[in-house]
């Protein structure tokens, strides 16, 4: 039952809710500082929380909740299966919403307190699967597989996310214009257009992406086989009725657990295409952590070094090689 996903709240289930619930749900979200993706995270929670006061609580007004309800809400996510991350995150939302209702409308309610209280703790972790970066054998496997089958697109996305170290919101924003860049001037690289990162606030931090040739040729096959649309995405899908659309990030998610996975016989995500890229750089190709830091565009490279993963015996050699010890030592022992 891990990590299901909980079914979102349709029209006529929103419709139902209580009005006073829909008002301070809409009110809340009407804040700019956060990024659309952040908003429809926020919304999609929110919702989902009214609908279950609705069910569970004869729909009662969130000023009229107590830590009961919140409980209630947290054991019945933790039931249907979700994962103890997206629990924590959905509890954060109602819990914001709570603060938000205590600072705007304590006059109005001034007994109302977060019902997410310190006496109902957050859900235990869950085990973490092992951070481990696909070797270079195995990427060349990912790719010859599916060149075998034809998956152009999926070629394409695997090599501008190792190229860029991109994650994948960054990735479905990229352009098919990009085939059209020439490379940085003096450059062996090209660079996207602007591509909103993360970052705090609605804007986020706004980079243009590095990219090399083999990802570049990548785009190009892809954007043969796929032939002409008015889609300015680059990677896209296309609609029962013919419309050619963008892909959302979650396409990724969704290539990565179940053909990618398939492939190779371990688990992959979008992330270990960056993860991989970091310690390819570093590991095999002895390449500076400033290097990472660059492509990854973290603010610290204390970041960057967290998504190198070294092998274990290695750092054990080096910390233990005897002759290079021995080097110094010596002249200062009398055997």
């Amino acid at each position: 039952m891990a990590n299901q996903k909980i079914k979102a709240v349709s029209p006529e289930e929103w419709e139902l809710c209580n009005d006073w619930n829909k008002m301070i749900i809409d009110e809340f979200l009407q804040q700019q500082h956060l990024s659309d993706q952040t908003l429809k995270q926020y919304e999609s929670g929110a919702r989902i929380f009214a609908r279950f006061i609705k069910e569970t609580a004869m729909n009662k007004p969130f000023h009229e909740l107590k830590p009961r309800d919140a409980l209630k809400y947290q054991n019945y996510l933790l039931q249907i299966g979700l994962s103890p991350s997206a629990v924590k995150f959905k509890r954060s939302i109602v819990s914001t919403l709570c603060n938000y209702i205590e600072l705007y409308y304590g006059d109005d309610f001034p007994l109302f307190r977060n019902i997410f209280n310190k006496a109902i703790a957050s859900p235990a972790k869950q085990a973490v699967y092992e951070k481990k970066p696909l070797t270079k054998e195995e990427m060349e496997t990912l790719l010859t597989t599916l060149k075998n089958q034809n998956e152009l697109q999926m070629i394409a996305y695997i090599k501008l996310s190792y190229s860029t170290g991109a994650r994948r919101a960054e990735i479905a924003q990229m352009k098919k214009e990009m085939v059209n860049y020439p490379k940085v001037e003096g450059k062996n690289y090209y660079k996207t257009g602007d591509i909103r990162t993360k970052g705090r606030g609605k804007a986020g931090k706004i980079r243009k992406l590095s990219y090399d040739d083999s990802a570049r040729d990548a785009i190009v096959e892809w954007l043969e086989q796929r032939g002409e649309d008015e889609c300015d995405s680059l990677f896209v899908k296309k609609t029962k009725l013919g419309k050619t659309t963008p892909l959302q990030p979650e396409a990724f998610n969704n290539w990565c657990a179940t053909k990618f996975t398939d492939i190779l016989g371990l688990r992959v995500t979008p992330h270990n295409f960056r993860r991989t890229r970091a310690t390819h750089m570093v590991v095999e190709d002895g390449k500076d952590i400033k290097s990472v830091q660059s492509i990854l565009g973290h603010e610290s490279s204390e970041t960057s070094e967290m998504y190198v993963i070294r092998k274990d015996d290695t750092s054990l050699d080096e910390a233990f090689d005897w002759l290079s010890l021995r080097h110094w030592i010596d002249p200062l022992i009398d055997y």
